[in-house]
C-alpha cells in the first residue's frame, strides 16, 4: 500500500473520529486489530475497539485539531500526532471525578497497516496532565 494510501487512510479515520461516526472508524480497522491502549492493556479485534469506542463516548467528548500525519514510503507504519480537545462527561473508573471539566492534551498515535486496514493502533498522551487538568490543578 503506498504512502498516500495509508494517509487517505488515516485521514478517513481521524474524519470519522471528528463526526462521532464509530462504523466508519470500525471500517478502517483490520478484524484482528491490535488496540494498544494508553497506559493500558493491549486490546484485539473490532468487537473489543467497538467496546473502548462506546466506553469513551459514555466518559467523553473529544474532538482532534492539529492533525498531523506521517508515513513510510511503503505505507505500512504510520504516526499522527494532534491535539485532543476534550470534556469529561462521566467518572471513568480508577480516575478523578467528572463533572464537565475541558482539557486541551496533545496527544499521538503509531500505527501498523496491512492490506488497507489499521492492524495496529498504540495511543500516547501525558496522563498526568489530564489529570492535573480535570483536577484544577
Amino acid at each position: 500500500m503506498p504512502r498516500a494510501d495509508t494517509i487517505d487512510l488515516l485521514n478517513r479515520y481521524y474524519a470519522a473520529f471528528n463526526a462521532g461516526q464509530w462504523q466508519a472508524m470500525l471500517d478502517c480497522l483490520a478484524d484482528d486489530v491490535a488496540h494498544d491502549i494508553n497506559q493500558g492493556q493491549r486490546v484485539i479485534g473490532k468487537a473489543a475497539f467497538a467496546e473502548f469506542l462506546a466506553h469513551m463516548e459514555r466518559c467523553y467528548q473529544e474532538r482532534l485539531d492539529d492533525i498531523v500525519l506521517m508515513a513510510s514510503d511503503d505505507g505500512t507504519r504510520a504516526a499522527a500526532e494532534f491535539v485532543v480537545h476534550g470534556r469529561y462527561l462521566a467518572t471513568d473508573e480508577g480516575l478523578p471525578e467528572a463533572n464537565g471539566q475541558t482539557y486541551v492534551l496533545p496527544a499521538g498515535a503509531f500505527l501498523a497497516v496491512e492490506d488497507g486496514k489499521i492492524s495496529r493502533l498504540t495511543m500516547y498522551y501525558n496522563l498526568a496532565d489530564w489529570e492535573a487538568q480535570v483536577m484544577g490543578a
